[in-house]
């Protein structure tokens, strides 16, 4: 097994707030999906690495406008409200038009480890983003999903972003192989 460089390293969870993870139509594997990342938060915490938290905002009076319910993070996940850094997006990349890249590269970040929803939008710009700006990509391959479209299910989507997005734009592990590779 590849051992991580793991001191430069830091978590990206995009989009898990309560209008995408906690209405319906709710995404495929919700409680896997909560469960594995909250494995990957507790053990960044664990190693005192940042972990950010990535929000979508919308415009001013939209159900995703800064404060709205359904804007915040769901509350499942293991926060820690001292340390985790928030960022707020308006665009599908998380680092167009925010300071996520600025602030990596501050704290000398050189691996992004991507996870969250959804996978065929915000995810994999995520992953393009995050290679295109030098900062290498870990996708978790069980920690992101999506819904079911009327072209793809779900587990498809997922299944074919974490085999065309593995090798030449990111690195895909899964949750347990993640966290073990640095024991």
């Amino acid at each position: 097994m590849q051992e991580n460089t793991s001191s430069n390293q830091a978590l990206l969870v995009i989009d898990m707030q309560i209008g995408q993870c906690s209405l319906e139509p709710l995404p495929f594997g919700r409680e896997a999906l909560l469960s594995n990342i909250n494995q990957l938060i507790d053990h960044f915490h664990q190693h005192r690495r940042p972990v950010f938290f990535v929000r979508h905002a919308g415009p001013p009076g939209s159900p995703y406008a800064a404060g709205e319910a359904v804007w915040n993070v769901v509350p499942e996940l293991n926060r820690d409200a001292e340390r985790d850094i928030f960022i707020d997006k308006s665009r599908a990349s998380c680092f167009d038009g925010t300071p996520l890249a600025e602030l990596l590269h501050q704290q000398q970040i050189d691996q992004a480890v991507i996870v969250g929803l959804k996978t065929q939008y915000c995810v994999d710009t995520a992953c393009r983003s995050a290679l295109a700006l030098g900062i290498k990509p870990i996708l978790i391959a069980d920690a992101h999903s999506c819904i079911n479209t009327p072209q793809l299910s779900a587990a498809d989507i997922i299944a074919h972003h974490n085999a065309c997005l593995n090798g030449p734009i990111a690195r895909v592990m899964n949750t347990a192989e993640f966290c073990q590779s640095e024991r």
